[in-house]
């Protein structure tokens, strides 16, 4: 786990980075579900890597210079409201455990951040995470601080400080590694859970709840992103999440499904045959799509381009596709007119961390916005590797194979020789995979 002299540490780097400058950011603020009742609470990525406070609202401060120091403000200690909401740190014990310099009470907010901002106006910078730090209630409630963090009142100073942390966050160190890849396990015996409980009959929703009960039983108090199980053609929407049809057999299931362990995601897709055994158009698709995300795994070491491993599974796809008589045409033909991506229509890979699409960019242009290249992978990146092919039902192709939508995806990790898929344990060879199917049904 991440230990506050972690969050200290970060903090300092950052200071370093800034000059003169001085960084604000801003947790997030409780999100109202309907009348008294809140959405599970869930700290801003940007703020949790910096402080490991798990408080809504709070607001930090990092003054680089001369004199460093992070500064936070958070809701004051609170017995009476503590009896309702539960424990409330308070500026003292905030300062104390999470290894701040100095703490203040947000109620104090309006008349101490604007004068830590003042002295920096108007030829030192000021960053902050434009799209997060103005929907701060603590931010929001004093206009004039507003104004400051939003880069209204002092443009000329004002600068983005994502750019930054963005670079911090694409490059995981040991701790952070070792965390995604215990959510790692705890998914893949998530996703085999799963599909020990598949059969036919059974709604889709009771298969995602096999998985959530397991993330819980195993560790993980929540999931990472909402839950895509997608029986049959419902494969054939990307972002599927209805989860209410029944389950039929002789149709594959779709699951793309990770957790959330310590805020940092794990994401794990897996396509099987609801009866267990797949028929011979589903195995032709699924070997190729498997084909694809081995070769697009091994394009996956320091130096190669972020678009290798896409380079790659696309090769794959098309070849296979063509061989199916389901594409036709010379391969470089249709990838010029991307034709392929009738099946095939996104993207390989995003970076993963405390997003399940994490921070990071993905094209190089700080030198030359023209002649703009992929960023090349660099060790402790993080990364998914999920090529696919969708066929929906009434395509221009043969009937056999509507209906089909299969996806596999795994959580990379490159290291200084090559990478790692920290989501191994999930099986997806196709004997594997109807070894365990149904086999926890009574």
């Amino acid at each position: 786990m991440n230990t506050y002299e972690e969050f200290q540490k970060r903090r300092k780097n950052l200071a370093d980075m800034l000059g003169d400058g001085v960084a604000v950011i801003s947790n997030a603020d409780e999100s109202s579900r309907n009348r008294d009742c809140d959405y599970p609470f869930r700290s801003d990525s940007y703020f949790h890597y910096l402080s490991g406070f798990p408080e809504p609202e709070a607001v930090i401060f990092i003054v680089g210079g001369n004199q460093p120091r992070s500064i936070i403000f958070c809701k004051p200690k609170d017995i009476s409201k503590e009896i309702w909401n539960g424990y409330i740190f308070g500026p003292e014990e905030a300062a104390k455990q999470f290894l701040f310099d100095e703490a203040y009470s947000l109620e104090e907010i309006n008349t101490i951040a604007p004068k830590i901002l003042k002295g920096y106006l108007p030829n030192k910078n000021i960053f902050c995470i434009p799209e997060t730090s103005p929907s701060n209630s603590a931010i929001k409630n004093n206009k004039n601080l507003q104004h400051w963090v939003e880069g209204k009142k002092v443009k000329d100073s004002y600068c983005d400080l994502s750019m930054l942390l963005d670079a911090m966050r694409c490059l995981k160190n040991e701790n952070e590694i070792n965390i995604m890849q215990k959510s790692a396990d705890i998914a893949a015996k998530s996703h085999i859970f799963a599909m020990g409980m598949t059969k036919p009959g059974k709604y889709e929703y009771q298969i995602e709840g096999e998985i959530l009960n397991q993330f819980m039983q195993n560790g993980a108090r929540y999931p990472a992103y909402s839950s895509i199980v997608a029986g049959g053609s419902n494969a054939c929407t990307l972002h599927y999440v209805s989860n209410d049809s029944v389950l039929k057999d002789g149709d594959l299931l779709l699951i793309d499904a990770g957790c959330e362990l310590e805020s940092y995601a794990s994401d794990i897709t897996r396509t099987y045959p609801i009866n267990g055994k797949f028929s011979p158009p589903q195995k032709d698709i699924y070997q190729i799509v498997l084909e694809a995300q081995k070769k697009a795994i091994n394009q996956v070491k320091p130096g190669n381009y972020f678009d290798d491993p896409h380079k790659a599974a696309v090769e794959v796809i098309i070849d296979g596709l063509i061989d199916l008589k389901i594409l036709k045409g010379p391969r470089d033909k249709i990838i010029e007119k991307e034709l392929y991506k009738e099946f095939f229509m996104h993207r390989t890979s995003h970076w993963l961390g405390l997003d399940v699409h994490d921070t990071g960019k993905y094209i190089d242009d700080s030198f030359d916005e023209i002649n703009s290249k992929p960023v090349k992978f660099l060790a402790n990146n993080v990364l998914t590797i999920e090529p696919g092919c969708y066929i929906k039902p009434n395509s221009n192709v043969p009937k056999e194979f509507w209906g089909i939508g299969i996806r596999i995806e795994d959580d990379v990790v490159v290291t200084p020789s090559g990478s790692k898929v920290l989501s191994e344990n999930a099986p997806k060879e196709v004997k594997d995979l109807e070894d365990v199917v149904g086999s926890l049904n009574e």
